[in-house]
């Protein structure tokens, strides 16, 4: 089994951050031990370069390996040039070994962007022909920066959707189990008011996701956890793990998922409240 902690929206520098609530969190990250921590964006409030020096020391209480991608605020006052430098790569790419718990980079590069094979007229017909088994032991994992400078709206962009597709072609090939990040919602989120800042390309991003059969989409941005489940593909946004911008009466919270050789278990950890069973989805 691979045990996945989904995190989102810290908002450091923001006058909604409750650093109680982080580090309550945080105890409850550890004290569950994922093999590793997603974070799906907005570590600041506001980019700036002191904020992103407070994120990277509290990135340190994680016990769990992490990764993370930016959010729209993170992208604010040349923010998106910080988190570069700071964090790391604002998209990326990583192969996950869960039988020797050994993760490395795949390649990410203009010229592999620029290349892009685009086999997926052939192989995306192979999906036609029933549901193909996963290996679940071997996971290709994927960050796609979906911030732009200082705006709220989102976009992955074509250069970077034609890089996506060539990593995913090769997952699909592979039979890998497939995860991919992005802080802007791909499917719109209930209870969370009228639909805005949205990813301009979703319906793109959306066929190349469910053209390659990835099996979990994970995002954040509207501090609201709920999931989706379209063809075969498994979306599930996140709550803000610290922010107090908060909608109703949910609370702040983080997600956890389950990866067994057969079905995905989704929990929701919520802050002071009891845990609740998202679901169960068959692979």
């Amino acid at each position: 089994m691979t045990f996945i902690a989904h995190i989102s929206d810290f908002h450091i520098g923001g006058s909604d951050f409750s650093e109680d609530v982080f580090f309550n969190n945080v105890d409850k990250v550890n004290d569950l031990d994922p093999d590793f921590i997603i974070f799906t964006g907005d570590f600041t409030n506001h980019g700036y370069y002191a904020e992103y020096v407070k994120a990277v020391e509290y990135i340190k209480f994680f016990k769990s390996t992490f990764f993370s991608i930016p959010g729209n605020h993170d992208a604010r006052n040349l923010g998106y040039e910080t988190f570069q430098k700071l964090i790391g790569e604002r998209s990326w790419a990583r192969k996950i070994s869960s039988t020797n718990h050994s993760n490395h980079k795949i390649k990410n590069d203009d010229a592999l962007k620029i290349k892009h094979k685009l086999r997926d007229k052939e192989d995306i017909k192979l999906k036609h022909m029933g549901k193909k088994s996963v290996d679940t032991n071997n996971i290709t994992l994927v960050g796609l920066d979906s911030s732009e400078p200082d705006i709220s709206d989102g976009s992955v962009g074509r250069s970077q959707q034609l890089w996506v597709e060539e990593i995913l072609s090769d997952s699909y090939m592979d039979s890998a189990f497939s995860i991919v990040a992005i802080h802007h919602h791909v499917l719109p989120v209930p209870k969370t008011g009228r639909e805005r800042n949205i990813l301009y390309d979703a319906g793109d991003i959306l066929k190349s996701l469910t053209d390659f059969e990835v099996n979990i989409v994970l995002s954040g941005h509207k501090h609201v956890p709920y999931l989706w489940e379209v063809e075969n593909t498994l979306f599930a946004t996140a709550g803000s793990f610290s922010s107090m911008k908060l909608r109703g009466s949910c609370p702040n919270s983080f997600n956890t998922y389950e990866i067994e050789e057969d079905h995905i278990k989704a929990t929701l950890k919520q802050y002071r409240k009891e845990d609740v069973l998202f679901g169960k989805y068959k692979i």
